[in-house]
């Protein structure tokens, strides 16, 4: 079993759960219906399927097990099913849910972690001689990485605490989402892409930046969490995670200015990190007091972070590892995946502006637009994979 199919499932799944995510903002689903499509279904996968991939690399190791961590992936889609259609009970079934899929979690976690025996603090980099400018940096986001799966791990504990009888870390699922949002996939999108984007756009990030982002981004999560909606603690957080978005956007914007390339992907994720500068300004807003955290309001947060900042860099990395123009399928290529990021990006910010202004037609109206740009992201990574079988 290679790394490289099991990564391909998992991504599968997630593409899949974009789409039941898009579904589910047009529909109306309730915020924490959208949490659990989002962030367990959506963005965990893709993160747990291209760290398969990558990681172990980035260590100058093996992954341990394929066939372990992909025999997890019935739990994680299952269990994130299950907790998607009772996020809003108490029902026993949330709990079944919530412990299943922390389980499968878990496991690929630890087959991850057992990957970088030897090479935790992520000196060995693999970094070849052509690349040797980049080691510094390269080491740099290979010491974030090991927090970023310590914070999946403990978003999945968390996330069964919040539906049994366990005790929990912080206080309820959102305080889960937190951990799994801001620490696990966050981290992991500031160390993965100091690594991915600097190659990509043949360009180098600026050092100071890495400097900053990387530890503010590692710290803010764990107090944000411990001290979830209260005083001086999560005000830091907040602001910790502010510097650590914001650093990572205008490290990327200088990264693409820097740049002559100007594929798809690449600027998906100038999208995204536009996305990220209004959801964490939104989440200061909240955090300081000086934005009341309506429903409305804390869901346009929401949808700025899952589906705008990491939704967006997710697409937009998946576009550069599957090319649209692989696909045989009708009407594959650059075009049309430019299309699916312009309604993604597009859709979310009208919908965004609808939710904080009240107004639920702009909202709705936005949310079909994403919905129209989730299926086309999954019509092409979907004939991506299928041109590779």
């Amino acid at each position: 079993m290679s790394a490289s199919r099991s990564s391909r499932w998992f991504v599968a799944v997630g593409v899949a759960y974009l789409v039941l995510l898009q579904a589910g903002a047009l529909a109306g689903a309730e915020r924490a219906t959208l949490a659990v499509l989002g962030l367990h279904g959506f963005v965990v996968h893709v993160l747990l399927g291209k760290a398969q991939a990558l990681v172990p690399t980035y260590f100058d190791r093996d992954l341990a097990s394929a066939r372990t961590a992909l025999a997890a992936l019935p739990l994680t889609a299952t269990g994130a099913a299950v907790l998607a259609g009772w996020a809003e009970t108490a029902d026993a079934s949330l709990a079944v849910g919530a412990v299943v899929w922390a389980v499968g979690v878990a496991v690929v976690v630890a087959v991850l972690f057992a990957s970088l025996c030897g090479n935790l603090t992520g000196r060995e980099t693999g970094t070849g001689d052509h690349n040797a400018h980049r080691r510094r940096v390269d080491r740099a986001a290979n010491a974030a990485m090991p927090f970023a799966f310590l914070y999946l791990a403990a978003g999945a504990y968390q996330t069964a605490a919040a539906a049994t009888s366990l005790p929990g870390l912080a206080v309820g699922l959102p305080a889960a989402a937190h951990l799994l949002a801001a620490g696990g996939a966050l981290v992991a999108l500031f160390a993965v892409g100091f690594r991915l984007f600097p190659r990509f756009l043949a360009a180098t990030p600026p050092g100071a930046l890495v400097a900053v982002v990387l530890p503010a981004g590692v710290l803010a999560p764990a107090l944000l969490a411990v001290d979830f909606y209260g005083d001086a603690v999560f005000r830091t957080g907040a602001a910790l995670e502010a510097v650590a978005v914001l650093g990572f956007g205008l490290a990327y914007a200088v990264l693409y200015a820097r740049s002559d390339r100007t594929r798809v992907g690449l600027r998906a994720v100038l999208a995204a990190v536009v996305s990220g500068a209004a959801g964490v300004g939104l989440g200061v807003a909240f955090a300081t007091g000086a934005l009341a955290a309506t429903p409305g309001r804390v869901l346009a947060h929401l949808r700025l972070n899952v589906l705008g900042l990491l939704g967006l860099s997710i697409v937009g990395a998946l576009y550069q590892f599957y090319p649209p123009s692989v696909g045989d399928l009708p009407g594959c290529g650059d075009r049309l995946a430019a299309a699916s990021v312009v309604a993604l990006a597009g859709g979310l910010w009208l919908e965004a502006a609808g939710r904080l202004a009240g107004a639920s037609l702009p909202a709705s109206a936005g949310a079909a637009v994403g919905l129209a740009g989730g299926l086309t992201v999954a019509y092409l990574v979907g004939a991506a994979f299928l041109a590779r079988t």
